[in-house]
């Protein structure tokens, strides 16, 4: 898992990945690598926040 402090709580999560998002990375997949993010651990991310009805827009680059 990453090395990075990732929130627990689905709203900071959605916070902090998109302020990420914006700030410094084209696309999730990108931030997934760059934070040494495994394939399952980002789809448990992604099902945490889909839970929280969150989704994610590539075309928006951020879960809305």
């Amino acid at each position: 898992m990453s090395t990075y402090n990732i929130p627990k709580d689905p709203v900071m999560l959605m916070s902090f990945l998109n302020m990420k998002l914006r700030d410094n990375y084209s696309s999730l997949e990108a931030l997934a690598d760059d934070m040494d993010i495994s394939d399952s651990e980002l789809k448990e991310l992604i099902d945490k926040l889909k839970d929280a009805g969150f989704e994610y827009s590539a075309s928006r680059n951020q879960f809305i």
